[in-house]
């Protein structure tokens, strides 16, 4: 059987950190690790003509993903984030802005590459300008109708908004988001009730065919149309927690692919997250139990120390 074909498509960045730089920007970071879970995967960005670009497409190349999408600006320069850590490994972002990934276009072998995907995963901050806006939401629109088209809300202020949300909302079919992004969301369309029940109202109101809910060392909650799936969560020790939300994202969207049942997408999601938590960085080289054979091997742990999970 091929490859699954998969796209992230939004911000190729780099994250600054204290001790050096590190290629991020959430669709990166997923497309990374769904082709470290077999998938064919495609970054869809722009970084600018100047060494961060170079340096990323390097890097890209070294992960084993496809650069061909990862388009180049002579104008506007790579992006970038100042990061900082607490001492929980909890991370804040200063996200500079006027930078390449504002500034995707939609092309002719974007639109050819969007027919042919089995997954997509897009978020409110690769939408922050006009420009890069217009690009993703085209692709959405040419992509099958059998396709997953998973929002992963990841919301940065100051680059996101209600109208923002919704609009995405209304192109997604999967929706992927934590409890801290689960106030905001029911703020805006006035949900009430349990966390479940808010979920349930909104996969509903959006005609969503799954949520996938995480709630950091709580674990997670997957709710389709039929039922719904609660794990609690793999501890582990946290180093940071960049990219773990990512992984997570990505390990989902493979086991859905799959189509394996809720409860085995829930806790293989949940160990790929756990141990990139444990990890340096955003994309880590995943563990051979995780990479031959997903989904059959959860629980295994490779000695964490039992601190916390986190997605």
């Amino acid at each position: 059987m091929p490859p699954f074909e998969v796209a992230g498509i939004g911000e190729t960045l780099w994250d600054m950190f204290p001790d050096g730089g590190r290629l991020g920007g959430a669709p990166t970071n997923f497309s990374c690790h769904c082709h470290q879970l077999g998938g064919n995967a495609h970054p869809i960005s722009c970084v600018g003509d100047d060494g961060l670009g170079r340096q990323a497409r390097v890097k890209l190349a070294q992960l084993g993903v496809n650069t061909t999408y990862v388009l180049e600006s002579p104008i506007h320069p790579t992006g970038r984030v100042m990061v900082s850590l607490d001492d929980d490994g909890k991370p804040t972002y200063e996200i500079l802005e006027r930078v390449a990934w504002d500034h995707l276009s939609f092309t002719p072998e974007l639109e050819a590459l969007a027919r042919s995907l089995d997954a997509v995963c897009f978020g409110t901050l690769g939408q922050r300008a006009a420009e890069s806006r217009e690009a993703i939401r085209a692709f959405l629109t040419h992509m099958p109708e059998h396709a997953l088209k998973i929002f992963d809300v990841n919301l940065r202020a100051p680059f996101y908004s209600q109208t923002r949300v919704e609009e995405s909302l209304q192109l997604a079919t999967v929706l992927k988001l934590s409890d801290e992004e689960l106030p905001v969301l029911a703020d805006y369309f006035g949900l009430s009730g349990s966390p479940e029940a808010q979920l349930s109202a909104l996969r509903s109101r959006f005609n969503l065919d799954l949520i996938a809910y995480t709630r950091g060392h709580e674990g997670s909650i997957l709710l389709d149309k039929n039922e719904s799936d609660a794990f609690p969560g793999i501890p582990a020790t946290v180093v940071d927690s960049v990219g773990a939300g990512d992984s997570f994202t990505a390990a989902l969207c493979m086991g859905l692919l799959k189509r394996e049942s809720l409860a085995e997408v829930n806790m293989f999601a949940n160990e790929v997250a756990a141990f990139v938590c444990s990890q340096k960085g955003a994309c880590p080289p995943l563990p051979a139990h995780l990479k031959s054979n997903p989904l059959s091997n959860c629980g295994e742990h490779d000695g964490f120390s039992k601190v916390r999970g986190c997605q």
